[in-house]
């Protein structure tokens, strides 16, 4: 079953704690590097959204509430 709402990641304010990553179920979120061959600073990203399950726990689980939950368009 989709998910009916998909994690927003807000990535200026991201700062790659990796809380969300860890309090992912189904695994679809990851830090991304932002420079060149995986160097530098890390943003969350979700990198699977049809195998999100929308739970929300990176949401809940994000110390400074740069994750908020967007519901997805029906199809």
């Amino acid at each position: 079953m989709p998910a009916i709402a998909l994690p927003r990641i807000d990535a200026p304010r991201c700062t790659g704690c990796g809380r969300c990553v860890a309090a992912c179920p189904p695994r679809v979120m990851w830090l991304q590097a932002t420079g060149p061959n995986g160097w530098g600073p890390k943003q969350a990203e979700l990198h699977d959204a049809p195998g999100c399950t929308g739970c929300a726990r990176c949401a809940v689980a994000c110390p400074f509430g740069v994750i908020r939950m967007e519901r997805v368009a029906a199809s």
